[in-house]
């Protein structure tokens, strides 16, 4: 994960500067980002060991200096058991904590940035709340929080100013942690997939992993009479483009064959970096701008089909109970929500987001790791065909009579 975020402000707000909860003779302790334990600097010598309650495993156990702070590398939900005993007495501890969400200020930390990431980390944050029966603060970006508010209740949405005025009990910090981190997750994310990684942070299993969209608000009346289509064309990287020359002209030609309106919803009519600038298509309606994300939700919810690339607009889509044709290369299926529509072609260079041998580098708008050559660049999309996109586009249109 990056530390900071592209205003050059920290990615995350600070956990409170000493551990919250009181333990005994001046030692105190909390699960803000790990377990941390702090010791007086006019105290006593102590021993002070860590254990996995759930695999019984003894993580850590040595002796504490006065003054010291001591923290888990692990920084994921882990069901920690504390123990601290006087230097010297070490059969009868004269403290021992269980982690116990119950009733307790609890914190999430969602990232400012990425649309698509913060829709699919937050799929997770009520199954987290429902298991723990916490008071749950989820500090995330106002302007994606604000579509989610209303259909959680439960939930306390804060900023990340607040969130570091906040003093709980436990914060979890969700991400991508980059270069093989596994203190910040228990799985490489491109193991574990862009949604999936948040659910594992968390400590979710089994079902509590499964796909559930975020509930968003649907009740808006209906704004476009005739049947449409939308379709969102742009991305944050040349990697996340179908990069097929002549695909989206011979999509959005079809789709009007068929008496569909097509609506282009992407924030930008042109996008890209450098001397690379992607268009939205040709003959597509421009309903293009910086508009508030319910307005984009109120549009998306009524249309027929919705075709969208690994991108945030296509997570958002997903709330909207709509199909979703997804056009991807350059991830794997593992990386985002199932659909049935989803459109790639296996028998290319495909798949190197997922890839652990790959870095992926957020300063290099033309990442691709595998290919050097401009010309051969981008292999895994210029070779899905405009045939293959409508075809699941006809299979999610009848799916949706």
């Amino acid at each position: 994960m990056q530390n900071e975020r592209n205003d050059g402000r920290p990615a995350y707000a600070p956990p409170p500067e000493i551990p919250v909860k009181e333990a005994v003779e001046g030692i105190r302790l909390d699960f803000n980002c790990g377990l941390r334990v702090s010791f007086p600097k006019d105290g006593g010598r102590y021993r002070l060991l860590f254990r996995d309650l759930d695999s019984g495993i003894v993580l850590y156990c040595m002796d504490a200096e006065p003054g010291s702070m001591v923290g888990s590398f692990k920084r994921y939900y882990t069901r920690f058991g504390i123990e601290i005993y006087r230097q010297g007495d070490p059969d009868t501890p004269i403290f021992a904590h269980d982690l116990d969400l119950r009733d307790r200020d609890v914190l999430i930390q969602i990232p400012q940035g990425a649309l698509g990431d913060a829709i699919a980390w937050f799929s997770y944050a009520e199954r987290f709340w429902k298991k723990h029966k916490c008071r749950l603060f989820v500090a995330m970006q106002p302007e994606i929080a604000e579509i989610f508010k209303k259909q959680y209740p439960e939930i306390t949405f804060i900023t990340m100013d607040e969130a570091a005025r906040l003093k709980p009990y436990a914060t979890y910090r969700l991400g991508l942690f980059f270069g093989g981190d596994t203190d910040g997750q228990p799985f490489d994310f491109r193991e574990a997939g862009l949604h999936r990684t948040a659910g594992l942070i968390l400590g979710l299993v089994g079902d509590e992993l499964a796909d559930e969209p975020p509930r968003a608000d649907l009740s808006a009346p209906r704004r476009i009479a005739e049947p449409y289509a939308v379709i969102a064309t742009q991305a944050s990287s040349q990697c996340k483009y179908w990069n097929n020359p002549s695909g989206w002209r011979e999509v959005v030609k079809h789709l009007k064959s068929k008496g569909l309106r097509v609506i282009c919803i992407d924030r930008f009519a042109e996008y890209g970096s450098g001397i690379v600038f992607n268009r939205i298509p040709w003959g597509c309606e421009d309903f293009t701008g910086d508009l508030p994300l319910q307005e984009r939700i109120d549009i998306i919810k009524d249309a027929e089909v919705f075709i969208g690339l690994s991108s945030g607009l296509s997570w958002l889509a997903w709330c909207c109970n709509v199909p979703v044709v997804m056009v991807s290369g350059f991830t794997d299926a593992v990386n985002e929500f199932h659909t049935p529509f989803r459109v790639q072609n296996p028998r290319v260079c495909h798949g190197c987001w997922n890839d652990q041998r790959c870095e992926f580098d957020h300063s290099d708008f033309l990442w691709c790791p595998r290919k050097e050559k401009m010309e051969d660049k981008f292999e895994c999309t210029k070779a899905i065909t405009a045939k293959m996109v409508i075809e699941k586009t006809e299979e999610a249109l009848a799916w949706r009579k």
